[in-house]
């Protein structure tokens, strides 16, 4: 399984920081990036968390997959197997 997951459907106000904290509750977290509007900078309301193993992955979609986020129900899946987190 990729260790890392395509997080969807956030809010307008989810940062980096929040979703590190949500995710280390799961595993350990090596990275997270939000998309942004390359124009705007305005958040995409998704992004990717790269978490340490498998297992924490695993463990995060069990956990986070359709949680309420600030009001949203947030989707959370592994993420396509080519798909690369840059910084």
């Amino acid at each position: 399984m990729s260790k890392t997951l395509y997080v969807s459907n956030l809010p307008l106000s989810a940062t980096e920081e929040e979703l590190v904290r949500k995710f280390t509750r799961f595993g350990t977290v090596l990275s997270v990036r939000l998309n942004r509007d390359a124009a705007s900078g305005r958040s995409q309301r998704s992004g990717f968390v790269e978490m340490k193993t498998d297992t924490d992955a695993q463990t995060a979609i069990d956990g986070l997959n359709l949680a309420s986020y600030d009001g949203r129900l947030m989707s959370v899946n592994k993420a396509l197997a080519n798909t690369t987190v840059l910084p």
